[in-house]
């Protein structure tokens, strides 16, 4: 019984009476990226763009797109809930709202943001709810939170597109990842920050569903 009411506390979003009350000020964290220098938290170069998302662990997913062209820098965090400045031990428990975030800033001329969500749908299970893979809980929840309005509708937009590659290739599960404008982002702690390029050998849990996802540009 204690099993089964610790995982319902983790898989349903805490309210504002319930949810962990946080701190004031935030967690220390990095300075600058771990692989490229460039400065975590800015300033950023005034032609960039900043794209927030959520694919479960967020070792993996801030690898991808570390790795991907156009893409100045990338962090993780934590988003969406309702603790300030959470801890990850708090947001493991379920009860801050938050899931595990990547802030990725990009270059719009060298990658658009249509080509960010093809990797973000591809290269997850949009379709699990609050989960992905083994892990469980609303912090392991899907997600995209947009910074403009442009966003919010190519965010939809893909979504529906990659819903109907699924239900083309035989899956007719629903994608449940969660898309609205982005809330203030919290930084993780600095050993969470390009923990894959620290840790070679450390957890990925990434698993995509094997379906493409078509883009507009």
């Amino acid at each position: 019984m204690f099993l089964i009411d610790m995982f319902n506390k983790k898989t349903v979003m805490p309210t504002p009476d319930t949810a962990l009350p946080g701190r004031t000020d935030p967690l220390p964290t990095a300075t600058h990226h771990f692989v490229n220098g460039n400065p975590l938290k800015g300033p950023y170069p005034d032609h960039l763009n900043i794209a927030y998302v959520g694919m479960g662990c967020f070792w993996g997913a801030e690898r991808l797109f570390w790795k991907t062209p156009g893409v100045w820098v990338t962090a993780v965090g934590y988003q969406g809930g309702i603790t300030r400045n959470p801890t990850y031990h708090e947001t493991t428990t379920g009860m801050t709202g938050h899931t595990e975030i990547v802030k990725v800033v990009f270059d719009p001329s060298q990658v658009s943001y249509d080509q960010l969500l093809k990797i973000f749908f591809e290269e997850h299970d949009p379709t699990q709810g609050m989960r992905q893979g083994n892990d469980i809980g609303t912090t392991y929840r899907s997600a995209i939170y947009t910074t403009s309005p442009e966003q919010q509708a190519a965010a939809e937009a893909a979504r529906d597109r990659f819903q109907q590659a699924l239900n083309d290739a035989g899956n007719r599960s629903q994608i449940t990842t969660e898309i609205k404008p982005a809330e203030e982002f919290y930084y993780a702690e600095d050993y969470h920050q390009q923990y894959l390029a620290k840790n070679p050998g450390g957890y990925c849990g990434l698993r995509g569903t094997g379906v493409s996802c078509p883009i507009e540009r």
